[in-house]
């Protein structure tokens, strides 16, 4: 017998979309999709693939504000949305909208079970603040349980829940397969590409938003104080946007004549970056703080090797000291710069720390991911 989910989340983000449609596919479960929003332009330009869609799903009506760093978002009709759709089980992904509180006290008034979906972890910056973490005190003790993607969400939640709920792991993913196939396709046709991005022969790669607590300025300054002749044959990219764009670009310039392989790429939808990846040599993510990183299944789905910080929430999972990549220190200028002088030394490395990273994202795939919800709703609904 089905047993009908409501999942809620915020924007219809393209990585998510595979990951509901594996879900939508198992035979147990009846999912329904309640976004708060189609996209937050004030933070990403992501296209809404919803011809790829194939799961139930609704948008709630928003009223969204970026107030200084934070995000205010107001919907509309959760109580007749979540009414309507009738779930045995609520995942909810997060706690800070007000709908997320909505669709808690509607659980609770209806004996639905009601899980938390959270990848917070440790090297979460927000969790300073006490009113966040006084908010998120109160939302943790009254869900049943909990989903979370991999080890820093998992000793996080577990030292932060009140009561003995469980937690259940289901390992954040991407379509493997449509990176490693864009991947193989820019290779097979590198030199095309290269002209029409612009892009240097070697290069160190950089994906996200282009903002201070990803670290770019500390890879910046890693970068352009490698040795000459190793700049000269690899250069770096950047792939995103954001507010510190600006200024690193001018910061680059005045790199110029020492660094002439600096390259901005600005932001870059799902179907384009493929080409980013499959021309890279390596990926870097030296940021402060990160619930996961998205990118690093990406890269590692392109089969990169890896120099990640290790402030974000994947580093525990997905990258192997020596065996697919390196970790790094947060803001350390000088531990970056001594892993991509290493990395960037050595071909025979590079390729073989990327033939682990293809092998080791196989299990990081939307199906897992589906599974493991699929086993934690049916388990919560047991108990319930």
């Amino acid at each position: 017998m089905k047993q009908r989910l409501a999942i809620i989340t915020e924007i219809i983000a393209p990585y998510r979309i595979p990951l509901f449609n594996a879900l939508a596919e198992i035979p147990e479960i009846d999912l329904h999709v309640i976004f708060l929003g189609e996209t937050d332009p004030n933070l990403r330009e992501w296209r809404v693939y919803r011809e790829e869609i194939r799961f139930s799903f609704e948008v709630l009506p928003s009223w969204r504000r970026r107030i200084g760093k934070y995000n205010a978002l107001l919907n509309a009709r959760m109580g007749a949305a979540l009414t309507h759709a009738r779930p045995v089980a609520i995942l909810c992904g997060g706690y800070s909208y007000v709908s997320s509180w909505q669709a808690l006290l509607w659980a609770r008034k209806h004996r639905v079970a009601f899980l938390l979906w959270s990848e917070s972890n440790r090297q979460d910056q927000r969790r300073y603040l006490p009113a966040v973490e006084w908010l998120k005190k109160q939302f943790l003790h009254r869900c049943d349980g909990f989903v979370v993607p991999g080890q820093s969400a998992f000793k996080y939640v577990n030292a932060q829940k009140i009561r003995n709920q469980p937690i259940f792991v289901a390992p954040n993913a991407v379509d493997n397969r449509l990176f490693s196939n864009a991947a193989e396709f820019a290779r097979n046709n590198a030199d095309r590409l290269r002209q029409e991005l612009n892009l240097p022969q070697h290069y160190f790669l950089f994906v996200g938003r282009l903002v201070r607590e990803k670290g770019v300025y500390e890879l910046l300054s890693a970068y352009t104080s490698l040795n000459p002749d190793l700049r000269r044959q690899f250069g770096l990219v950047f792939v995103g946007d954001g507010p510190c764009r600006r200024q690193l670009q001018e910061l680059a310039h005045n790199f110029s004549g020492r660094a002439a392989g600096i390259v901005f790429g600005g932001f870059v939808q799902r179907e384009q970056l493929g080409a980013y990846y499959g021309l890279a040599e390596v990926l870097v993510l030296p940021t402060h703080t990160d619930t996961w990183g998205m990118a690093v299944n990406e890269a590692m789905a392109c089969g990169l090797p890896l120099i990640v910080s290790e402030a974000a929430g994947c580093a525990s999972d997905l990258v192997q000291e020596d065996g697919n990549g390196v970790l790094v220190k947060p803001r350390d200028v000088s531990g970056l710069a001594s892993a991509m002088s290493r990395m960037g030394c050595d071909a025979h490395v590079r390729r073989r720390l990327g033939q682990n990273s293809a092998r080791r994202i196989l299990d990081y795939s939307p199906d897992a991911w589906a599974n493991s919800v699929a086993h934690a709703i049916q388990e919560a609904t047991r108990h319930s």
